[in-house]
């Protein structure tokens, strides 16, 4: 029974890994440098500010998870939380 509930599960969960833990093309670098021109401009424009409360929780939620993504990646190099071996 826990087979037969977790295979369609499973087979979703490695479609969107193959997908979204893929690194980046060629093609999608000159979309990522576009993104970030327009999020510099709009951060000089102060479109920012014309955020709603939903856009702005979610774009700090994702900040969040990009920081803790890192923060995991330098415990994972440290081989420990506090410090590095010298």
């Amino acid at each position: 029974a826990a087979l037969a509930y977790s295979k369609p599960r499973l087979a979703t969960f490695w479609y969107y890994a193959k997908v979204e833990l893929a690194p980046p093309t060629p093609a999608e670098i000159p979309r990522a440098v576009d993104s970030m021109k327009a999020m510099v401009r709009a951060f000089q424009t102060g479109r920012l500010a014309q955020l709603t409360v939903k856009e702005a929780l979610r774009n700090g939620l994702v900040a969040t998870e990009v920081l803790m993504w890192f923060y995991i990646g330098e415990i994972i190099g440290k081989r420990g939380i506090i410090g590095y071996n010298v």
